[in-house]
């Protein structure tokens, strides 16, 4: 069953940001990840606005995800994110596939 890494990401220093942005998705693709969204457009339709830009990755499963947030590889660029953008960050289990 897929899992997906869910961020919510105001970036605060988009120069800074910049080598992150270039260096993160090499990381994902090692674990089998994929970029389903990557910034673009938000409404919020209930609750607070979101303050920034939405990140959605997609894993084969739930291991891979975490394998892949824990690696040494992103561990090593993750603080160029933190130095230039506030972050919340969800690992959320995939949906059971539907049985015809």
């Amino acid at each position: 069953m897929p899992a997906y890494i869910i961020g919510e990401i105001a970036v605060t220093d988009p120069t800074a940001y910049e080598p992150y942005r270039a260096l993160a998705p090499a990381t994902v693709d090692a674990f089998g990840g994929r970029y389903l969204v990557r910034g673009g457009g938000v409404e919020s339709l209930e609750g607070e606005p979101v303050t920034g830009r939405m990140v959605v990755l997609e894993f084969p499963d739930w291991a891979s995800a975490q394998a892949w947030y824990h690696s040494p590889e992103y561990q090593a660029v993750m603080p160029l994110r933190i130095a230039s953008a506030d972050a919340r960050v969800f690992l959320v289990a995939g949906a059971e596939p539907a049985t015809q």
